[in-house]
């Protein structure tokens, strides 16, 4: 590789090349970004930034030797093979190429390829007043008019996101899937439900079922499960990462990969006459940290809470106090790194989005009241303190930002270019429609299939993990937790994909899931990713010993089959009932003994 190609980052003399302990070393570079350099026998032979893969924390110095350790998750990595060795089989970090000087010195150097949206530069054009707005209708959904253009990003407008554990926290506009109906095109960054919403899109297909959708292509198919959910929509596009995608003269789009998650998460930066508007949505590293500076608006997520963990976990130390102080610390960890994230790129205006949701449903109240998710003020105020220079816009359903009025608006606080809702017009949902959407979860549960206990070999094998060292309990439970009526309580050996009726005697990693029936068997009947359950804060889980099992996660959660399980062909080659349909006074069907 040529130095050219590259950017440096750090430069060392010949002295302080020389004085670099074998082992470890941290030192800091350019902007104050810090570097991790490993040593062993006077050879520099690794190097990568300080800074977790996972979440982005900073390491530190571990008690093992070569180990450091993530202050924000405690995830460790073996700086001697750059790999996470706390989760294991999780992530590898990227490495910096050493460059050695002639004068003994030397250089940390990254990979530079020509930034994709430097393709092509666009002049910036003056726009005029309504030209470009921007309208906020709920969660992470926003609608830009550009011209005579319509987009609408992530369409959450109707129904909960994952199973029945998120609830749309403001009321979206009345007009608001009018606006959905007659855009141009819609933008969804990934399968998540609270961004690509199958209740709003199933009443969009009945209305527009041919409206442009567009997604990246991600290794994971956004729309993988479109085709059994019954939504007809008909004009899905999957684009490559990086290259602009032209809509007339005037406007074009880019979608990129998140670094972290680039299996599923994306963003997309939208350029209309010269004016770039940046959607990082939910990704933890978007674009794997490269993202154009000084752009006119700039949306993304803060608000946290978007894990089952801790708040469901149980276990000696996952006492009340214990969980406050963590989701504290967190909350205010992700303040930061937002924070510093929009200090880093310098955008005109910043516009929080995507953290808009309650844990609405009352069997879920106490997710509500431990889950203190961080709010967009809070997010604005420190990015006021810290960057004066950057505008914050903290929105309300309804709410327009004209940005041709907030580009000239000398006023810090955007008074004259936005467009409030009406005096009265109603922010915070105070209902939710709970019974319909129970109704269509609880109709799996006396799903033929699962009169036969045999569904469970069936489905962890069309599942597919195994050969990792866990035993998975699981217990289907009702709305408290406890064993459901008529439910199943198994175990699975994922070493061999075995079902044992207890804990093999062997040392063995041990995990106790309870599911809330419905929605387990939901998940089941459809192939649907656990994501629903877990994001979903529809299980409670305590493990042993007290550590997280990304592989097991990550399959569950991403790495599915893309088609259903097929209960056909189940049904055909299973005998006649077995478990007769379970009466009132009916018990769980307990298949460990």
């Amino acid at each position: 590789m040529c130095a050219q190609e590259a950017k440096p980052l750090l430069t060392l003399d010949s002295e302080a090349v020389r004085s670099l302990k074998d082992g470890i070393n941290f030192k800091k570079g350019q902007e104050d970004k810090c570097y991790i350099i490993y040593k062993k026998e006077d050879k520099v032979l690794k190097a990568c930034k300080n800074q977790c893969k996972h979440q982005g924390g900073l390491f530190i110095p571990d008690i093992e030797e070569c180990i450091v350790k993530c202050t924000k998750h405690t995830w460790k990595l073996d700086v001697s093979t750059m790999r996470y060795v706390n989760p294991p089989d999780s992530f590898v970090q990227d490495e910096l190429e050493i460059e050695m000087l002639n004068d003994g010195g030397l250089q940390l150097l990254e990979l530079s390829p020509p930034d994709p949206w430097l393709a092509d530069p666009r002049v910036a054009v003056e726009l005029q007043q309504g030209e470009v707005t921007v309208t906020y209708l709920t969660h992470a959904c926003m609608e830009l008019q550009l011209g005579k253009r319509s987009i609408v990003f992530d369409p959450w407008l109707k129904g909960p996101a994952f199973a029945r554990g998120w609830w749309l926290l403001h009321e979206p506009p009345a007009d608001s899937f009018d606006r959905l109906c007659r855009a141009d095109f819609i933008y969804v960054s990934h399968m998540h439900s609270d961004h690509l919403s199958y209740p709003t899109l199933k009443a969009l297909s009945k209305r527009r079922p041919d409206v442009p959708i567009y997604v990246g292509d991600t290794s994971r198919p956004v729309f993988w499960y479109l085709e059994q959910s019954q939504v007809k929509l008909t004009n899905i596009n999957v684009v490559p990462f990086g290259i602009w995608q032209n809509v007339d003269e005037h406007l074009r789009f880019m979608i990129l990969m998140d670094g972290v998650h680039p299996e599923m998460d994306t963003c997309v930066i939208v350029d209309y006459k010269g004016h770039m508007i940046v959607n990082t949505v939910d990704c933890t590293r978007p674009n794997g940290g490269r993202l154009p500076h000084n752009v006119d608006l700039m949306m993304g997520d803060f608000a946290g809470g978007a894990s089952g963990f801790p708040m469901t976990f149980h276990g000696e130390k996952y006492t009340e106090e214990w969980k406050a102080e963590f989701i504290r610390n967190e909350r205010k960890k992700l303040l930061i790194y937002k924070c510093g994230l929009v200090k880093s790129l310098q955008p005109k205006i910043y516009c929080p989005i995507a953290g808009y949701f309650v844990e609405a449903h009352p069997s879920d109240g106490y997710i509500k009241d431990t889950n203190v998710k961080n709010t967009a003020g809070e997010l604005n105020g420190h990015i006021n303190k810290n960057s004066p220079n950057i505008r914050t816009w903290t929105p309300r359903p309804g709410a327009v930002l004209d940005l041709a009025l907030a580009l000239k608006d000398p006023d810090p606080r955007l008074g004259g270019s936005i467009t409030n809702p009406p005096d009265g017009t109603k922010i915070y949902k105070d209902s939710w429609d709970f019974d319909s959407c129970l109704d269509e979860l609880n109709s799996a549960t006396s799903c033929e299939i699962f009169r036969h206990p045999s569904w469970i070999q069936f489905y962890y094998k069309w599942a597919g993990f195994k050969d990792y060292n866990l035993v998975v309990r699981v217990i289907e439970a009702d709305d408290d937790f406890k064993p459901a009526l008529g439910g199943y309580d198994y175990m699975v050996d994922f070493l061999d994909l075995s079902f044992p009726p207890e804990r093999p005697v062997r040392n063995h990693a041990y995990v106790e899931i309870r599911n809330r029936i419905g929605v387990m068997r939901h998940v089941v009947l459809n192939g649907l990713l656990w994501d629903d359950l877990y994001i979903g804060f529809q299980n409670r889980i305590s493990r042993q010993p007290d550590v997280y099992h990304h592989r097991f996660w990550n399959h569950f959660q991403t790495q599915l089959p893309v088609t259903r399980p097929d209960w056909t062909q189940f049904l055909l080659q299973t005998p006649g009932p077995e478990i007769p349909a379970p009466s009132e006074k009916g018990e769980s069907y307990c298949v460990l003994a």
